[in-house]
This record gives C-alpha cells, structure tokens and sequence, in this order.
C-alpha cells in the first residue's frame, strides 16, 4: 500500500476517518440527506437566512449586475461598490470606523494575526481557539502563550511573565465553536488595557446570534469600543459566504496593506457579497430573529436535560454533547439520523482526545416542538448506542484539566523555560522545523468554516474548532516550536 491508503486504513482503524454526505436542496431547518428528510441540527445557518427569499434574491440581482466573479484581488481590479457599500453597512453594525471584507472567517483570521503579530512577539491564545487563529500565528512566526480555556489567572501570569517583549496581542473566540460558552471578554480587556496588550476578538458564531441585535458578545460585554479588531463572517448566521474586520481606519489601512490572504486572494464574489447584505438588513431590521433563536437554544437544553444529559457548559446555539469514544460518538450519530435526526458526531483532531461529541446547533427557523422531540431522539440513539445520557459531561469540564484553577506555583518553572527558549531561538538562527511541530499533534488541520466533522460529520467533513491535540502543551508557553494553540 501507498503511504495514503496506509494513512487512510489507520483513520479507520481509529474510527477517525471522515466523508461528505449529500444534503439536497437549501439549509433549512428540514434537508434531505443521502435521500432520507432528516431535522438538521448542525448548520451554522443559525437565523435561516440562507434559503430567505430577500437573500436568494439579492444575490440573483448581484450576479446579473456586476456578474459571479469579482475577478481579481481588491487592490488590482476587484474592488467593486458591492463591496465598498457592504463594509460601510457592517461598520455602522458593530459601531466601528471600518470595515474590511475577507474571503472566509479562516483567511480573516490567518490575515489578522499574521498582521498585527510577527517574529519575537507574543501572542496570547485561548487553548479552544478556532484553527484558523493558530495558523494566523503560524504564519506570523511569533511566539504563542497557550491560556487555559477562559482562564484569565493563568492568561495574566502570561502576560505579567511576558512583560518587556514586544508586539503582545491576545486573541479569542468569543463564542467557542465546538462547546458553546462565551469567553470572559470584559476580564480579558481589563488584562490588555492593564499591560497595553491589543486584543483581537472572533465573533465567527457570535455575530447574529448574541448580544443586543445580534451584534456578538463583544457588545453583550458592553466592550465594543476596547476591541482593537472584532473578527465576524458572513458564512453563519448571515447565510452567506466570507468574513469581515471590523476596527478603525488606522488599523483597516494596516490590514489593507499587509494581511496576505486579502492582499493575494481574489475579492469576494458579488452575489454572495449582495447576499450578506440582506441578510444584514434583515437582522437590524426583524431582531426577533434572534430572540427566537435564543429561545429555540434554551428549548434544546431543557429537552436534552429532561432526557439526563448534562448540557450545563452551553449558553448558546451551540448544544454538544460529550460522548468520549468517537466510534461511539459515530454510532450515536448514525443511529439518530435512521430516526430522522441529523448531529453530527465531531471527533479529534477537531476536539481533545477523549471528548467526541454530537454538536448540536440550533436555527431560529427550528420549531420547539420538533426539538423537544430531537431531544428525545437522541437519548434513544444515544441507549442504543451503549452511551446512558446521564454520562455526558459539560464540554468546557470534558478535557483534562480545564475544571482546575490556574495555579501559579506549579507553574513557575515556565518563565525560565521562555528564557531558554529565547536563547535557543538567538543561537538557532530562530530558525524552526515546522514538520516536527505538526508530528507534535498541534496541526489542527481542518477547519474554520462550518462546523463539520465530516465523515459523519466531523466524522465526515469537520467544522473547524480548536486543535484538541494542542491542550497538551498549554503549561509550555512562548515555545512557537512546541506551544502553537489549538486549532477551530
């Protein structure tokens, strides 16, 4: 056998091997896939404003207006009023000067870290944050702190242990794609203003979806105007496809100019880009929408509860349920889906070993009753499947060691590893063997759009969430060989 069929038979033995599966006709709350009706409860479609008739139609306009393809990047041709008019729009959305359009919420985020960070500075990062945020630190060659998941201790002994170096950004989720819990944002700003540390938010499955008006957790914090650059998409709740920066115009002008995946990819497509903006006007314009997603989220958990299923860590639209084992996991999901539920089962390296789970992600356009029902599905697949709901563990609680509080002595040995790791970098040439830093299992890989692990999901495709594999090296920080965040 080749090295891929190898590759390919040992993700199977692991029961880790993914496949897309074929939903026919749009994202709404009830698909078709592989041909059996199924509710769908794990698009990121949160609002339903994909398949909306003003969406569908705004992008239909674009396309015979200014055509599919905007054809080339935004600084050679490809700027087109489309896209001057939608930014403008999504700046008077989070309050900010700016905005700047990107390609994907993965190639955002890859381009605003790599900007604001660079060989020798330090980035600070949630151990869940989103893959695309540890590749953006990747690419920026800089020195990443791994925190604990919303802990901001053991982020402030980073910060106090990095004082004097140059360059400190800390980036965030707001909303974590995989266990939906919101980040400490007020605390975490209080930290950057306290040690002039610039903070970089992903509101990636927070924008639509929480916060007054649908317009993230960073408003819900009452934060807006202590972001250096909030990070949304189009992608999600907008129902759309590509991402936006928002910030003010000093920093949209940096971004312009330097963030390579803006600077070297093509400009979004009109139609999706005139899509976005009616889902945008439809937000601002009909907000209980987002009410009633919140209030379809809240039905789901007390459903899942009711059937003993412990979704305690989630208060959002986001709903997992931890099982362990991804081949029980798989089996959960497979079976729910012969009783016409659709959740699918996400597995490492999208998650922590250990943590396989069904993410369940809830649509305003969901009725209660049918998830109420959903509930009940899935304590039934999960029984049959071997797994007793009263087994589950809040996602947040799942992985080693996020239930304990940072502990600053035990610590202590780290600061004078960073010391040598400096050293090791000045006589190395700083120079790093990337291969050995994959091979260490922080290569996430996958990820940031959607949320999908595929083969059954993430066991078929994946959603992005973090690089579960990363959690191991949280206690090492400012080793960019050994210490890059999780991906998601």
């Amino acid at each position: 056998m080749t090295d891929v069929t190898e590759r390919l038979a040992e993700l199977r033995e692991l029961g880790l091997h993914r496949r897309t599966r074929m939903v026919s006709g749009p994202q709404g709350p009830r698909v078709v896939l592989d041909g059996r009706p199924v509710l769908l409860l794990c698009s990121n479609n949160y609002l339903g404003l994909a398949d909306h008739p003003r969406v569908r139609e705004a992008a239909a306009d674009a396309a015979m207006r200014w055509g599919v393809g905007a054809g080339a990047s935004r600084l050679v041709s490809g700027t087109m009023t489309i896209h001057r008019r939608l930014e403008e729009r999504l700046a008077a959305f989070e309050g900010s000067e700016a905005a700047l359009l990107f390609g994907s919420g993965y190639l955002a985020n890859v381009g605003v870290v790599s900007a604001l960070a660079g060989a020798g500075s330090v980035v600070f990062s949630d151990e869940l944050n989103h893959a695309s945020i540890v590749d953006g630190c990747r690419l920026a060659r800089a020195d990443t702190f791994v925190y604990r998941h919303g802990d901001v201790e053991h982020l402030a002994w980073g910060l106090r242990n990095a004082s004097g170096r140059s360059a400190r950004l800390v980036v965030t989720d707001s909303v974590f794609s995989m266990d939906g819990d919101v980040a400490p944002l007020a605390e975490i700003v209080e930290l950057a203003r306290r040690h002039r540390v610039r903070v970089v938010v992903d509101e990636a499955h927070g924008t639509g979806c929480v916060g007054p008006g649908g317009r993230g957790a960073v408003h819900e914090a009452g934060v807006e105007d202590e972001i250096d650059v909030v990070i949304g998409t189009l992608g999600k709740a907008l129902g759309s496809y590509g991402a936006y920066a928002a910030c003010d115009h000093a920093m949209a002008q940096l971004l312009l100019n330097t963030a390579r995946p803006f600077v070297y990819s093509t400009a979004p497509p009109p139609p999706a880009v005139a899509g976005a903006l009616a889902a945008l006007e439809l937000v601002e314009s009909e907000p209980q929408r987002v009410d009633r997603l919140r209030a379809n989220a809240a039905a789901l958990r007390e459903g899942l509860r009711r059937e003993g299923f412990d979704v305690s860590g989630s208060t959002t639209q986001i709903v997992p349920i931890v099982v362990g084992d991804p081949r029980q996991a798989m089996r959960m999901c497979e079976l729910a889906i012969e009783d016409g539920v659709f959740a699918q089962a996400i597995r490492p390296p999208t998650v922590p070993e250990g943590t396989s789970r069904l993410r369940l992600a809830v649509m305003a356009s969901h009725r209660r009753d049918e998830l109420r029902a959903a509930a009940r599905t899935l304590a039934r697949a999960a029984l049959r499947a071997g797994f007793r709901p009263a087994a589950a563990v809040p996602a947040v609680a799942a992985g080693d060691g996020l239930g304990r509080p940072f502990d600053a002595a035990a610590h202590v040995a780290v600061a004078a590893g960073m010391d040598r790791a400096r050293d090791r970098g000045a006589q190395e040439g700083r120079a790093h063997d990337r291969s050995e830093h994959d091979r260490a299992g922080h290569d996430r890989g996958a990820h940031h759009g959607g949320a999908h692990d595929g083969g059954a999901h993430h066991g078929g495709a994946h959603d992005g969430g973090g690089d579960g594999t990363a959690r191991a090296g949280r206690a090492r920080p400012f080793d960019a060989e050994t210490d890059i965040p999780r991906a998601a």
